[in-house]
């Protein structure tokens, strides 16, 4: 099968060698100075509220990271617009703290050379309070995470994260703490939604990456994926791109429980030519499986949990319109977005830099159609799971492909430079904050 051809919709600019290098000489100085995370600021006193489902509404929010907002989508159908959240009210003070601080501006400037392909990044995750009050972001170039009042705008809370930049969080299965990475100090923080307060830490691997709660909240598991903003993309030169490893811990204890280094999986696998740096992954319903993308590769792994073992992996076609120089891949990307279906029976590939998104039978790990999607950042799952959610960072929308055909059903138009989505809450009549 052969791979879509770019899209119409104008890409955004790759990144040069010199950029990435700045990017990375920047990100490098994080392994040598890395901060004490504080505690939260202007935290609320945590109240008494409703649980999930009381007078509220589900949605989906997707945070527009070049912009430093969150729309907030219907999470089916036609995936209309409800509001959207400014995740950045108090961006002069921060800008101004930067700008005082050398050392952090080397940091901000150099998120936005490197990993912001030339902008700032504002927004990287996000997860709403089980009550539908507050949503929760982390937002990379301020290095922290805020929690901001849905109905009003203002921030509850504000935690600075160790070191200078956050990224990926996951928000455990009872909505009460949220798990940030913070990658440039290989830590990550696990917070109280509600209060901010931090309830423990861990450490990584080297740049900390995604994270996933298992096991009905009492593990959690993150990945690390290593130095990403280097020019230093050949495969001779995968031994610079630092530690990376899969570390799970007891969400309680924050107690190391399980360290699982996919090199030696690959290489017995007889991949030794594939990054061991992973990316977006999904578990199955039973979590027996876990399936993962990795750097540079067009496809993904299917690992046996209990068994501690590659079983499968799949490569998807690529695009022939793509170039094949790594150093222009964003962030050492070609696939970066990977859901599964509720029933598990089927995988949603995001093919970021080949510009397209399909759906994969699990059993036979057959592709369907190659639904073209421009510069596809992440995929997840609609609200009644019948449908693949991916955000198209090139073209600034978010689009549903249906799990039973492996088509488009709909799209809309969001911010600049839409990544994460998450599944959230908002109250039933909500239409945004009154304070904008």
């Amino acid at each position: 099968m052969t791979a879509p051809a770019h899209p119409g919709s104008p890409r955004r600019s790759r990144i040069s060698r010199r950029t990435r290098a700045l990017g990375g000489l920047a990100a490098a100085l994080g392994l040598a100075l890395t901060a004490s995370a504080t505690a939260p600021v202007g935290a609320a006193a945590a109240a008494s509220a409703p649980t999930a489902g009381q007078g509220l509404r589900e949605v989906m929010f997707v945070g527009n990271n070049w912009d430093g907002t969150a729309d907030v989508i219907r999470s089916t159908g036609d995936l209309a617009r409800v509001g959207r959240v400014n995740v950045i009210p108090d961006k002069d003070q921060r800008l101004t703290e930067i700008y005082l601080n050398p050392v952090k501006l080397a940091y901000f400037l150099g998120i936005r050379l490197g990993p912001g392909e030339g902008h700032d990044q504002f927004v990287d995750d996000m997860y709403s309070t089980p009550d539908g009050t507050a949503v929760v972001v982390s937002r990379p170039s301020f290095a922290d995470v805020v929690s901001i009042d849905l109905a009003t705008g203002r921030i509850n809370w504000r935690f600075p994260v160790s070191g200078y930049r956050s990224d990926h969080m996951a928000l455990s299965p009872d909505g009460t703490r949220v798990a940030v990475s913070a990658s440039t100090s290989n830590t990550v923080h696990v917070l109280d939604v509600r209060t901010g307060a931090q309830l423990g830490s861990f450490r990584t691997g080297d740049k900390p990456h995604e994270n996933l709660f298992t096991d009905g909240g009492r593990r959690i598991w993150n990945m690390s994926i290593g130095e990403v903003n280097t020019a230093l993309d050949a495969p001779w030169l995968d031994w610079t791109k630092g530690d990376r490893r899969i570390t799970v811990v007891d969400a309680d204890t924050f107690a190391q429980t399980r360290v699982i280094d996919m090199r030696e999986r690959l290489d017995a696998f007889g991949r030794s030519d594939l990054s061991d740096a992973i990316r977006p992954a999904a578990f199955t319903p039973d979590e027996s499986k876990l399936y993962f993308q990795v750097s540079f590769f067009n496809g993904f792994v299917e690992y046996d949990v209990a068994g501690d073992r590659i079983t499968r992996i799949k490569t998807l076609p690529k695009n022939s319109a793509t170039s094949e120089d790594r150093t222009t891949w964003v962030n050492d990307s070609r696939h970066h977005g990977l859901s599964m279906s509720p029933a598990g029976d089927k995988l949603c590939v995001a093919g970021t830099m080949d510009d397209y998104a399909t759906v994969v039978d699990r059993a036979t790990l057959q592709e369907g159609p190659l639904v073209p999607a421009s510069k596809p950042y992440w995929a997840t799952v609609s609200g009644d799971g019948k449908s693949c959610i991916i955000s198209e960072s090139g073209a600034d929308r978010v689009t549903a492909i249906d799990f039973a055909t492996g088509l488009r059903t709909a799209s809309v138009p969001v911010g600049d430079h839409p990544q994460r989505v998450r599944i959230g809450h908002v109250a039933a009549d909500w239409t945004g904050p009154s304070g904008g």
